[in-house]
């Protein structure tokens, strides 16, 4: 993964007792006490044959997904870790395609394709989770507060809107 696992590990996990639904944190909770006392990376008994760590599932808590569209590579593999849907990636891969790699930025270009797409709706949830230099992972989670039906005119996506979304390369 081009992104550290370890400040990505420590972001979902500070965040996770906050938005999650009380089902995946007590299935969250489970495993971790099943792998304490039942095996770890190194046993054989484990709830998984691969022994990889239980991710909860972010999608219940959340609308909409901004992931810092640093490269396809590593939207690649937040898609495939947080088990996320070609939907939820569509706001990321798009401004990677029309943007390019614009740095934590990118997940305001997000935020502003999915207005000028006209999802966000009163009460939607919004993840907006981006990478820094060095081992850095940052989120911050809205909650809209009114339908956006007609975007800005300062939108960025105003112009484009219309051409997307794209086929994947």
């Amino acid at each position: 993964m081009e992104i550290d696992g370890d400040a990505l590990k420590t972001n979902i996990t500070t965040l996770g007792p906050l938005v999650l639904p009380f089902s995946e944190q007590l299935l969250f909770f489970a495993t971790l006490v099943w792998r304490h006392f039942f095996g770890g990376d190194n046993s054989k008994t484990s709830l998984s044959p691969s022994s990889k760590p239980y991710i909860p599932d972010y999608k219940p808590a959340f609308e909409h997904f901004c992931v810092h569209a640093a490269s396809k590579t590593a939207l690649d593999d937040l898609q495939k870790n947080l088990e996320l849907s070609e939907k939820n990636m569509e706001a990321s891969r798009m401004t990677l395609h029309c943007f390019g790699n614009t740095s934590s930025s990118s997940i305001w270009y997000e935020l502003a394709y999915l207005e000028a797409k006209e999802r966000v709706k009163r009460g939607d949830r919004i993840w907006q989770i981006a990478f820094g230099s060095g081992f850095k992972c940052n989120s911050v989670v809205w909650r809209s507060m009114r339908r956006v039906r007609k975007p800005s005119r300062n939108n960025p996506w105003l112009d484009c809107i219309d051409r997307y979304p794209v086929a994947p390369n």
